[in-house]
């Protein structure tokens, strides 16, 4: 063990610390981030239709959501999810954008405006048949694979401009916020007519918009191959190797987790308000759902092994004092201070347990035992109550994750056995 953790301390760290630092997937990751106000504003407006019209209708008090101020209700949210859910992609151009400049230092508000305009310079302007509409699927979470390529190219361009100088300098008299938006002309008109140029060759010699041919060619496929068991076990694991080696997994694996799997938990979202099937088994929400209960490992597991079994005191007051933040799962407490990092006894249970229970908990959405995960919901909603409101509702899928918890507890506490016999050095 001690031999593996040297090898991986020494190849493995540098190569996923890099990753975790590189600008682009950082941009990304914080793109998303910045968007989090606006979707768990959707994501409240989803939940609130839970109990308002979905429970109602499932138990036969229809007459709730028929009534007056079941319908107001029903359309404010209605309304609220529209602006929040169903602009998704033309937000994340901005953000995406906004970040990516920002690490280039480089103006990010021109950076992301930039940004937001060249992309819909590439979207069809016919919506049936009639010019001036857009299509909704230009613009959620459909569209995320195209809006995120179609930004890095034209924010890349305008970066890249703007560094060599190809600008419009202005006299130090002219006022700096005139200034930086001339400097800004040259790159973002250059990076603009580039993407209309890209979308109208797209349109006229592949037939198709460049939106179209990303999401049939790049799109689809990542998220059908997302959504096989071992991809998804192949996630779980590698974010669990990252914390193991004190790295946060789900920050390094941002990118993954959101462009994939959250595009994933929007699209299901959006087939529910639509009253349509939700084709996605997996999405973001699913791995806090059933295995990140209180945090990545699901360490609340680990803290309630501790307090029962573990003989050792620094150990158990770790425990104690990581207990209320690890409800809200906040585990950086458990994990460092233990520490679960590069602790031979633990690593396997820090690998296997999550492994495990979302084996366990895609193998209930795959047979429909439980619905799909399709309500974002606020990482801090503590375990069991997660999936209870996730799935919009369903005891089952609170219960999946009473066992997993369970099943935790009792693998985890065979491992804070050992760790009793272990002494320290």
């Amino acid at each position: 063990m001690n031999t593996f953790t040297a090898f991986m301390e020494k190849h493995f760290v540098p190569f996923a610390a890099k990753i975790g630092s590189q600008k682009h997937l950082v941009a990304i990751r914080d793109g998303f981030i910045s968007l989090m106000p606006v979707t768990m504003a959707g994501a409240f407006a989803s939940l609130f239709n839970v109990f308002v019209r979905d429970i109602p209708n499932q138990i036969g008090w229809q007459f709730i959501p028929e009534s007056a101020i079941g319908k107001f209700l029903i359309s404010i949210n209605g309304n609220v999810w529209w602006g929040a859910v169903c602009f998704f992609a033309l937000g994340f151009t901005f953000t995406f954008a906004y970040h990516l400049s920002k690490a280039y230092d480089v103006n990010p508000l021109a950076g992301g405006v930039i940004s937001f305009a060249a992309y819909l310079t590439t979207v069809s302007q016919t919506f049936n048949e009639t010019w001036g509409g857009v299509g909704i699927g230009y613009m959620n979470a459909t569209a995320l694979f195209s809006a995120l390529f179609i930004t890095l190219l034209v924010t890349m361009i305008y970066i890249k401009l703007t560094k060599a100088n190809i600008v419009i300098k202005m006299p130090d008299s002219v006022p700096p916020a005139v200034s930086k938006a001339f400097l800004s002309i040259i790159p973002g008109s250059v990076a603009i007519f580039t993407a209309a140029i890209l979308g109208l060759v797209c349109t006229q010699f592949l037939g198709k918009p460049i939106n179209d041919l990303i999401v049939e060619f790049v799109q689809t496929p990542f998220l059908s191959l997302a959504q096989n068991l071992v991809s998804v076990i192949v996630v779980t694991f590698a974010v669990q190797l990252f914390w193991f080696f004190g790295l946060h997994g789900t920050n390094v694996l941002g990118p993954v987790l959101d462009g994939i799997y959250k595009t994933a938990l929007l699209e299901n979202n959006t087939a529910h308000e639509a009253g349509k099937t939700m084709v996605h088994l997996w999405t973001r929400g699913s791995f806090d759902a059933y295995a990140w209960m209180g945090g990545a490992g699901c360490t609340i597991a680990l803290i309630i092994a501790l307090l029962i079994f573990s003989k050792k005191q620094d150990q158990k007051t770790v425990a104690k004092l990581s207990l209320p933040m690890g409800i809200f799962n906040i585990n950086e407490p458990v994990t460092f201070g233990i520490p679960i990092v590069l602790n031979p006894v633990y690593f396997i249970p820090y690998l296997l347990i999550p492994t495990l229970l979302v084996i366990i908990g895609y193998t209930v959405t795959a047979i429909g035992l439980v619905p799909p995960v399709y309500i974002e919901i606020p990482w801090i909603v503590p375990p069991v109550l997660y999936a209870f409101l996730a799935t919009g509702g369903s005891l089952m899928a609170a219960g999946v994750a009473l066992i997993n918890l369970i099943i935790a507890v009792v693998i985890w506490s065979a491992f804070v056995i050992i760790a009793n016999r272990v002494k320290e050095n």
